[in-house]
């Protein structure tokens, strides 16, 4: 189970020699800006901290090249505008490939571990210049060797940004010691205070039980074990298969029910519920499929096979029965697993009406199962309203609307309902 704790981090204090000039800007990346009679006080809101298999790491996207002192006030007096908010684009999927098995990094973590030793290094950006002192300069290219032999001495290894070359080794770090840290450790809260402080990927590996954990911004990421990534998955993988065997049947049922214009809410939200499981669910194994590297192709084709065409069913589905398709999706995105599982409230949210009310398809879905492009389609439900009325429709009336062969279409509706009497997948 993953466990997630939050944190409030304090207000940061930025000299400036002309404060009202941050008067026109009201924020910057969501944090709230307000002047003092010292300078600039610019407050995060809330931000969290996340331990376990599936963390969301947040976006660093302040960054200020200039010296912090003693009292966390940066000095930016003399910074050019251009430097002093830059935009950080690296993902936690980013930082897992740069870590999956197989990588030359991964490899020379893992070696470290093995070898009963600890490390921290630390990955350089431009806010890192001044955050450590001491060591001698290599500014070699990275092999994983030289990582396992560097790390044999105590201090920090700085790895240049694109992680393609080892910069310096014995290096001491000097973050802010005012920065709060969860960490005991000494090598973990000076890894989890450089990040917080300078925005970088600071790796810290534990000498003595072996865990490797990544800090990034105000978040860490423990990871895991490959042999236990790979249970993990192949354990998601396997209850994956069983959401979309369900699904299967589901969408087997609701042809039939769109066919005789007899479709319920409880119906809908019941596809919809199974094809944002479904989703989720991928999304877990697709973070497990980046970390294992080259040890997850196996599962990164079965995942494919598995949720192949669901994505573009849940998109007809949605365009068939709301009015704001965009708004649904928003909906779930944020639903967690447990909301899901509440029918009453999805039916409720998204349609304002009890489960068992009848509703009535537009048709794009089933539509899509025949010949007509996008634009057709599109002129033939603005017309007939709904499905019911494509298949009613005479010959006359289609080829005036989409002037094509209405014969065709009429075939092609004709062989997709007996499909569908007789339980075939369409």
């Amino acid at each position: 189970m993953e466990e997630i704790k939050q944190s409030v981090q304090k207000e940061m204090v930025i000299e400036v020699s002309n404060p009202e000039s941050f008067n026109r800007l009201g924020t910057i990346d969501n944090k709230s800006i307000q002047n003092n009679s010292n300078g600039v006080i610019i407050t995060n809101p809330k931000v969290e901290t996340i331990e376990g298999k599936n963390p969301e790491f947040t976006k660093t996207k302040l960054r200020i090249k200039n010296k912090i002192n003693e009292l966390g006030v940066i000095d930016l007096t003399k910074t050019k505008s251009k430097e002093g908010v830059r935009e950080c684009s690296i993902s936690k999927l980013d930082i897992l490939k740069k870590l999956s098995s197989g990588t030359g990094l991964r490899e020379g973590l893992d070696n470290v571990v093995n070898g009963g030793m600890g490390a921290i290094i630390l990955v350089s950006n431009i806010n890192t210049e001044s955050i450590f002192q001491g060591g001698f300069k290599i500014n070699c290219k990275f092999t994983s060797k030289r990582l396992m032999e560097l790390a044999k001495m105590d201090g920090a290894i700085i790895l240049s940004e694109d992680f393609k070359k080892i910069l310096c080794a014995n290096t001491l770090l000097t973050p802010n010691k005012n920065l709060t840290t969860n960490e005991t450790g000494t090598r973990h809260q000076a890894a989890e205070r450089t990040a917080k402080q300078t925005g970088a990927i600071v790796i810290a590996v534990s000498e003595r039980i072996g865990k490797i954990t990544i800090y990034y911004g105000n978040s860490k990421f423990v990871l895991q074990n490959t042999e236990e990534l790979l249970r993990r998955a192949t354990e998601t993988m396997q209850i994956l298969e069983k959401q979309r065997e369900v699904f299967d049947e589901l969408i087997l049922n609701i042809n039939l029910l769109e066919l005789n214009n007899m479709v319920s809410v409880s119906d809908v939200c019941s596809v919809l519920e199974r094809l944002e499981m479904i989703r989720k669910m991928s999304n877990i194994i697709n973070e497990y499929i980046i970390e294992l590297g080259k040890d997850g192709i196996i599962l990164r084709m079965r995942m494919r096979e598995i949720t192949k065409g669901v994505e573009k069913t849940e998109d007809l589905i949605m365009k068939d029965y709301f009015v704001k398709p965009l708004k649904a999706r928003q909906f779930f995105d944020g639903l967690s697993f447990d909301g899901l599982l509440d029918l009453e409230n999805i039916g409720f949210v998204l349609f304002d009406k009890s489960l068992e009310t009848n509703i009535i398809p537009k048709g794009y879905r089933l539509l899509s199962k025949t010949h007509l492009s996008r634009e057709e389609i599109d002129s033939l439900v603005k017309h007939f309203k709904n499905l019911d009325g494509v298949f009613g429709a005479n010959k006359e009336i289609i080829r005036k609307i989409i002037k094509d062969n209405p014969d065709k279409l009429q075939k092609e509706l004709m062989n997709l309902r007996e499909h569908i009497v007789v339980g075939k997948k369409i």
